[in-house]
């Protein structure tokens, strides 16, 4: 998507913007999921994406009758384990689909599938996962990265992170991204090892390592909302009040964060892979048919 038509607005303007875009073939593995299922019937009525499912043929034939829409809406791979469709759904995505999507299998099972450098899906960068969230409380949407994937973190995979997370806001229209690197304080503290970190990857920033982008950090979550929080605490900050990203300094952090403002907070959200050489929407499978119908159209806009 071209970065000129501006920054994505809301979740409805960004299903505007796929219908716009047109239709593209969204792979799914261990698609025996019903809001998986659901979700891609009501984006390919959208004009979003086209499903191609791997999976045990008569259960997903289930799940349409049971949602009484057909199952030759789709195109439907019978698998005869959850392995084999991982397989056949990663290289049918890395040759020919447009985005992979995970159904009902854990994270682990799936990533192990998708870091298979033979499957041909991984490229050189680290891949890291994006959440992108709607709030009833902010201005305009929100990203949230990484709490999905890397559970350790170096220097190396925080720079990626922070890569993977600008290039996507480009995609999605926001030429210059306001990154805030969290952490528990807006000092750099030896007894926190986050804030050394955060200190170079900001340097970097300041260097042109990440392009037309604003890098802060490390930042407290006040601070990276609130201008009048920034200003008792005399930080003077470019992205307090504007942020468009938040990198959170551990996976478990950011997976409490997403799923808190989800939960707690009202957000809509969506959630995607980026640093692959085609991007993979990956959720959790309890999330609504909705959560997954606005991840289809966020993994057609990055494709």
């Amino acid at each position: 998507m071209a970065a000129d038509s501006g920054p994505i607005a809301n979740f409805q303007d960004l299903l505007a913007r796929a219908r716009a875009r047109g239709s593209r073939r969204c792979v799914v593995a261990c698609a025996e999921d019903c809001a998986a299922v659901e979700a891609l019937r009501a984006a390919r009525q959208a004009g979003i994406a086209e499903g191609a499912l791997y999976g045990d043929e008569q259960r997903i034939a289930t799940i349409c009758q049971s949602q009484k829409f057909a199952a030759t809406d789709f195109e439907i791979h019978n698998t005869a384990s959850q392995a084999e469709s991982i397989r056949q759904a990663i290289s049918d995505a890395a040759t020919r689909g447009d985005f992979l999507m995970k159904g009902q299998v854990d994270t682990a099972t799936f990533m192990r599938g998708v870091l298979d450098e033979g499957l041909g899906l991984r490229g050189d960068r680290i891949l890291s996962h994006v959440a992108l969230l709607e709030l009833p409380t902010y201005k305009k949407v929100l990203f949230v990265t990484d709490g999905g994937i890397n559970a350790e973190l170096d220097l190396r995979r925080k720079t990626d992170i922070v890569r993977n997370a600008v290039g996507l806001a480009r995609m999605l229209g926001i030429a210059r991204p306001r990154v805030a690197l969290l952490s528990a304080v807006e000092k750099i503290t030896l007894g926190i090892a986050d804030t050394l970190d955060w200190a170079i990857v900001t340097k970097m920033g300041d260097q042109g390592e990440f392009g037309d982008a604003v890098i802060e950090g490390p930042l407290a979550l006040d601070i990276a909302f609130s201008p009048e929080a920034a200003k008792i605490k005399r930080v003077a900050s470019e992205v307090s009040g504007n942020v468009d990203i938040l990198v959170v300094p551990s996976l478990a952090t950011g997976n409490i964060l997403a799923k808190g403002l989800q939960y707690l907070g009202g957000a809509k959200g969506a959630g995607i892979i980026v640093g692959a050489r085609k991007p993979i929407v990956m959720l959790s499978r309890a999330d609504s048919p909705e959560t997954k119908l606005y991840s289809i159209a966020l993994g057609n806009l990055a494709s």
